[in-house]
């Protein structure tokens, strides 16, 4: 048996009351994060991008007052204060009413933030995005200039992401994190990009893998191997026990031994148990991420609320994904079949991270 395969007694016993605890939010499912996609335009070309986004669109942004609508509903059924709003495009910075719609969420009260590559980020527009309630941020980074540049399209995409970052990290009090997709382009250098973000004054920073679909399905840069998928997770572990940086490895993947040694917390894919998204065409989804196939409803025809509550069955109960490589599996019962976005339309999984940990030698 792989010595990353079997657990130990510790390990099982959080995953346990973890999967407990998972049971008693599946029933409860209080929505706690929206995600709000409020534009398909996009001022990059990204290697990775699940949603081919451009600079031009062909479906247009959502009108602003559209969404408040929905946030109506919401405050009706419960407390805005505790759902938290996340606009994520395409990039939300092309939006140039952005502030108007932020103010306007804050204003329903309703806290939110954004999801930016930090191209069109100036120090002005961030103070009027502040004063229209601005909570947080994440901004991209996938390494220096020439791994960033390369995996972003943009030649000044490297330096603007920076400036941004410093921006931020200079306004006392703003919360915000740095996002780093690992690939074969930025894994050497992952140890000095640990050592420049904390040099910027980032505080939290995560590190997801690209999981292949869209523009990265077939793209071998961006698919680490198995050896290498585990050095990162001992790269994230090690820096944790440092304590000079808050790392912690991306929400998606069961990881076995790694569980709550990378992250703050065991895997659980929470879409459509205590995250929603309204999407660019009114789609009612789990997050942003998932396939067509899974979502519930549409804001243009369906009350978001009522959807909420009696719709999302294939999310909140998933024996529907234990078959072919999950039947078997000894760790279902933790992993419930890894995340929703990573299923395809016939409901078979795209990536296993288990398995992938499972290949090192």
């Amino acid at each position: 048996m792989n010595k990353y395969e079997r657990l130990s007694v510790r390990r099982r016993l959080g995953l346990e009351i973890a999967r407990k605890m998972q049971d008693e939010l599946i029933e409860e499912h209080p929505l706690k994060q929206l995600f709000w996609e409020c534009t398909l335009r996009c001022n990059l070309h990204c290697r990775h991008c699940g949603s081919d986004c451009k600079k031009v669109s062909d479906r247009p942004d959502m009108p602003k007052e559209v969404f408040l609508n929905v946030l109506d509903t919401i405050a009706q059924k419960t407390d805005p204060h505790k759902v938290f709003v996340i606009v994520t495009g395409g990039e939300p910075l092309m939006r140039e009413d952005l502030e108007e719609c932020g103010a306007a969420i804050y204003q329903k009260g309703f806290p939110w933030g954004m999801v930016t590559n930090g191209l069109y980020l100036s120090h002005e527009r961030f103070q009027r995005l502040l004063a229209a309630g601005l909570h947080t941020a994440t901004v991209s980074l996938d390494g220096f200039a020439q791994e960033h540049n390369w995996m972003r399209g943009h030649s000044h995409s490297f330096d603007k992401a920076v400036n941004a970052i410093k921006c931020m990290a200079e306004t006392p009090g703003f919360i915000f994190d740095v996002v780093t997709c690992a690939n074969n382009r930025n894994f050497p250098y992952l140890e000095e990009l640990k050592e420049f973000l904390i040099e910027n004054g980032v505080k939290r920073w995560r590190i997801f893998t690209v999981f292949p679909v869209g523009r990265a399905a077939n793209d071998p840069d961006l698919q680490l191997s198995g050896e290498r998928f585990r050095e990162v997770m001992e790269f994230i572990k090690r820096s944790r026990k440092e304590g000079r940086i808050h790392v912690s490895y991306g929400c998606e993947g069961f990881l076995g031994n790694y569980e709550g040694e990378v992250r703050d917390h065991f895997f659980s894919c929470q879409a459509g148990i205590t995250v929603g998204s309204v999407l660019i065409n009114g789609a009612i989804s789990g997050c942003p991420s998932i396939r067509a196939d899974y979502h519930q409803g549409n804001i243009y025809e369906d009350d978001f609320m009522e959807v909420w509550e009696r719709k999302f069955y294939p999310h909140r109960h998933r024996e529907w994904m234990r078959h072919e490589e999950c039947a078997e599996c000894k760790y279902f019962r933790y992993c419930r079949g890894n995340g929703m976005h990573l299923r395809n339309d016939k409901g078979e999984l795209l990536f296993c991270h288990l398995k992938r940990l499972q290949t090192t030698k």
